[in-house]
């Protein structure tokens, strides 16, 4: 027993947050609202930089159009929470400890760690050197000043996914002079009811994307992308030329595709912090939890958002603002539950939506079962424009209401039976 138990005097218990995106600062504006002052908690939020990065406006960023600038001691006004500024460059799990800009340590005796993903350009040669990323508002406005510059030319948008298309379709928009290419392994928006999925291809389609689906870039150079086609088991290529005769499946083919600036959204890569902390993580990198949100290894370490292989019934969860902050949340619920000798409650979500953005004046919105598979029911058109800007604004909302009442915070669709692992209600 310390000396200060000893004497009666209370210690102070240092929560300290790593990364304030939409899970780390819903996970700070949580726990330091919900804290009683006789609990002698301090909660610290470290990130790189003040500006919050609006990540579901990136796309937007990139075209040209401007952001907020968000400052992030502002947005933990009132909370009591403290703000660390510095990029995080160790973390010693065994000495509960962080080091920042490698000159400050930052001791903890309950760490969460948000750390969130970035654009994955290691996988492929050239992509770090040539591809533009928006991994941030400053990567958002170089490209967009590059694309302003550019007079004519083509654009090439490397990955289908949501990103991808957002950004295809907001760059096409904005800049009608110039060719945009999207590229892809899948078809854009694979994953809706086939009525949606139509409806966003047209609308690419009357934005004059072009878009090539079967297909991985292999290369990129400072001014083309190599592609090889993608193979599937029967035997089927997408580029001409080459056949897998062996009807294994894989890349074959080669072709070039001339492109004045190549923007990188394929693929996700997590920090290796929590690697090399000695933090059990996934394949990906990311921070293995238990049902807690606590890392299997160290259960003072939470992981919240991209950071975390979070099981639910229907699988690993990927990483979406709509997850991403109710993970943050239950986080510091489950903090505060463990500080006050109750047992924290097992965490679940289930997907409801997935808003797409096809420009300013066209969108598509996925209603979803809870394990992300779609439903019959979409919206498009300008009702769904109205309902993508909604959600995309709902995080300043959703933290005023925590400031002012704490427990609005804690609702989200559970999903039910899709949700459940084990004995888990």
């Amino acid at each position: 027993m310390s000396a200060q138990h000893e004497a009666g005097v209370a210690t102070t218990h240092r929560v300290v947050i790593l990364g304030a995106g939409y899970a780390g600062l819903s996970a700070a504006i949580q726990l330091a609202c919900r804290v009683k002052p006789s609990e002698n908690v301090r909660v610290t939020l470290v990130n790189a930089q003040e500006r919050f990065t609006e990540r579901l406006r990136l796309h937007m960023a990139a075209s040209g159009q401007p952001l907020a600038e968000l400052s992030i001691p502002e947005l933990l006004e009132g909370t009591g929470a403290h703000f660390e500024r510095g990029w995080v460059t160790a973390v010693d799990a065994n000495a509960k400890t962080v080091r920042i800009d490698d000159e400050r340590v930052l001791p903890y005796d309950t760490l969460v760690y948000a750390l969130g993903g970035v654009a994955d350009t290691s996988a492929v040669p050239g992509a770090e050197d040539h591809a533009h990323t928006l991994n941030g508002a400053q990567d958002a406005e170089v490209l967009a000043d590059r694309l302003a510059r550019l007079g004519s030319g083509t654009v090439v948008v490397v990955g289908s996914g949501l990103t991808g298309v957002e950004s295809a379709a907001e760059i096409a928009e904005r800049h009608p002079e110039l060719t945009v290419v999207l590229l892809g392994r899948g078809e854009p928006g694979a994953a809706m009811h086939p009525k949606a999925r139509a409806y966003l291809r047209a609308a690419l389609d009357r934005l004059g994307v072009r878009v090539r689906s079967g297909v991985e870039v292999v290369k990129v150079l400072p001014g083309s992308v190599e592609l090889a086609g993608i193979v599937d088991v029967a035997g089927r290529v997408d580029v001409a030329g080459s056949v897998d005769l062996a009807g294994t499946g894989g890349p074959v083919g080669e072709e070039s595709v001339a492109a004045d600036v190549v923007l990188w959204t394929s693929g996700t890569r997590v920090s290796p912090l929590a690697a090399a902390a000695g933090l059990t993580v996934d394949e990906g990198g990311r921070i293995v939890t238990d049902t807690a949100l606590r890392s299997v290894s160290h259960p003072e370490v939470y992981a919240v958002g991209d950071a975390a292989a979070i099981r639910q019934g229907y699988g690993v969860m990927h990483g979406t603002c709509q997850g991403g902050m109710p993970t943050g949340v239950h986080a510091a619920v489950s903090i505060l539950r463990k500080l006050r000798g109750r047992r924290p409650r097992p965490f679940r979500f289930g997907y409801y939506h997935t808003p797409v953005s096809l420009g300013r004046h066209d969108a598509v919105v996925q209603f979803t079962h809870p394990d992300d598979s779609p439903r019959r029911l979409h919206l498009t058109g300008r009702v769904a424009v109205r309902y993508k800007e909604t959600v995309t604004a709902a995080p300043w909302a959703t933290w005023g209401r925590m400031k002012k009442m704490p427990a609005s915070g804690a609702f989200w669709p559970r999903g039910g039976r899709f949700t459940r692992v084990g004995g888990a209600r």
